[in-house]
């Protein structure tokens, strides 16, 4: 999922990376004596949810949120094989 390609990146770049369903599922060990906390989510993630998320990183200390300017994607994925029909079969 694109989530789990957003942490093995973060991880790649040396940094550590949670995976997590809920804003609860924050421990708050994990951002003990951080000065810096990036957030982002996969496309599918509600927006409600990553806004809980900067929440609860505040309610354990966090300063002020600052959105940063995404990148636009034009990736195009192929559909698999498999999963491919012949549109004049659906007829």
């Amino acid at each position: 999922s694109n989530s789990n390609r957003l942490a093995e990146l973060a991880q790649r770049m040396g940094k550590r990376a949670f995976l997590i369903d809920d804003a609860k599922d924050i421990q708050e060990e994990w951002v003990k004596e951080v000065k810096c906390v990036g957030v982002t989510a996969g496309a599918s993630a509600p927006d409600i949810l990553v806004q809980n998320v900067v929440a609860r990183l505040q309610q354990l200390g966090g300063g002020e949120a600052i959105p940063l300017e995404g990148r636009e994607e034009n990736i195009v994925f192929e559909v698999p094989k498999e999963l491919r029909v012949d549109i004049r079969e659906v007829d």
